[in-house]
């Protein structure tokens, strides 16, 4: 087994590269046994809250290069007639704590046959795809995390920070 322990700092060209396809749950896991497209078995080993990007280039501890790349996913792509429609779509999807790819035109979920009655009956157009799937990372550069898990710290730091800039280190009234 070939392991692979960090990002490398590089583009790569595609005739040249390994590929390692993932789904988008695979690509957010940092611990992993995976195959790259030529059948060699990998094991990841990156850093904790490490998530994979399509384009990212990892590097294996012999020296050879990987290009990530995004998996196809059965997912719903939702299209408005007007900007408005893509915003309450993205907000009802938001108070589900939906995973969202946002497009200038579009917006993109794994598929749900209940969330997809849903935008219907928002008036939107939903078209089932299998394509590559890209969710926003989140606020805070990460992905979705509760209060529970090792990354607590962190993000409530990140937030304390955010909290401290808009409003200054002294309390005040609203």
């Amino acid at each position: 087994m070939i392991r692979i322990e960090k990002l490398a700092n590089k583009h790569i060209a595609a005739e040249t590269a390994l590929n390692l396809v993932l789904p988008f749950d695979l690509r957010q896991k940092s611990r992993q046994l995976a195959h790259l497209d030529n059948g060699t078995e990998v094991g990841l080993f990156l850093p904790r809250g490490t998530m994979l990007k399509e384009g990212d280039v990892l590097e294996t501890d012999d020296g050879t290069f990987v290009r990530v790349v995004a998996a196809m996913e059965h997912v719903l792509l939702i299209q408005g007639k007007t900007e408005h429609d893509l915003i309450r779509a993205a907000y009802h999807l938001g108070n589900r704590h939906t995973r969202l790819e946002v497009g200038m035109d579009y917006l993109k979920l794994g598929y749900d046959s209940v969330l997809r009655d849903m935008l219907l009956g928002l008036g939107l157009s939903v078209e089932e795809a299998d394509l590559p799937f890209e969710p926003e990372p989140g606020a805070y550069g990460g992905g979705h995390r509760h209060g529970h898990d090792e990354t607590f710290e962190e993000d409530y730091s990140a937030a304390q920070k955010v909290f401290r800039e808009h409003h200054g280190n002294e309390a005040h009234g609203h």
